[in-house]
């Protein structure tokens, strides 16, 4: 990966470009009015994160570019935020304050939801296993604004950590946060899903490990919880009581735990 600013660079985007590089490792390239694709081949990368002045977007040739958003997330927040009930979080049996580890957090939308409804006395650790996502959802939160104060500050307040879910589990101590969240690229895509299908060319597709699930269930106090299609095999294999839908394509399936003693 190579990081770099959009064309027209404000002097707050370069510092923030060389922050990102100096805490990444990741060369800096200033863009100097080249194309994107040009300083990538130039470079010879593969990929670029470009900081805007809203976020960042990554950029890989000959493929489309993402860029960081809360998508269907923010909509989600919103409804918490009205006083409205969410399934994940009831899937979960998520309160203010607890604590949540997403082990697949993709660009995000799923810890934000997450981050508003555990509020200030909450925490979200949103694992990603790609650097290049990693990366990019960490810019993102830290700098894309909504129009809502309450959601720009749980953006903020989610920690972004890069690794493989399992290593990092294995590491955690017994019942050390109370909620712990799975949503895995599906075993069948959803072909129709926009949001979701150029991601496939970042994120780990791999399945989900039952090692993966056993080590959740040690680390959770409350739940762990897994978001699938509905009619999924997977909750089976991995022994989740999945959960009945809503009108919609997914669903969510729960393990209940008991170990706040």
């Amino acid at each position: 990966m190579i990081i770099t600013t959009g064309n027209a660079a404000a002097d707050d985007w370069v510092k923030r470009a060389e922050e990102l590089s100096a805490e990444t490792g990741f060369k800096y390239i200033p863009r100097q009015s080249s194309s994107i694709n040009k300083l990538i081949e130039r470079s010879r990368d593969s990929v670029a994160l470009v900081v805007l002045a809203n976020g960042a977007r990554l950029v890989r040739p000959g493929q489309p570019s993402i860029e960081y958003h809360p998508s269907m997330g923010y909509v989600r927040v919103k409804r918490i935020i009205k006083g409205d009930s969410d399934p994940m979080i009831e899937a979960a049996g998520m309160q203010s304050g607890d604590s949540v580890l997403d082990c697949t957090a993709g660009l995000g939308s799923d810890s934000l939801v997450f981050a508003v409804k555990a509020g200030s006395e909450g925490s979200v650790i949103a694992l990603e296993n790609s650097v290049d996502l990693a990366v990019l959802l960490k810019e993102g939160l830290a700098h894309y604004e909504t129009g809502l104060e309450e959601v720009n500050q749980a953006m903020r307040r989610i920690k972004v950590k890069h690794g493989h879910h399992l290593e990092i589990l294995r590491e955690l101590p017994d019942k050390s946060v109370d909620i712990v969240y799975f949503d895995p690229m599906f075993r069948e895509p959803l072909m129709d899903s926009a949001a979701i299908n150029p991601l496939r060319d970042f994120a780990n597709g791999e399945a989900l490990q039952l090692e993966s699930v056993q080590e959740a269930i040690r680390v959770a106090r409350k739940s762990v919880v897994l978001k699938e299609k509905w009619g999924s095999p997977e909750f089976a294999r991995l022994g989740f009581r999945m959960l009945e839908r809503n009108h919609s394509k997914i669903t969510y399936g729960v393990i209940i735990l008991d170990n706040r003693k």
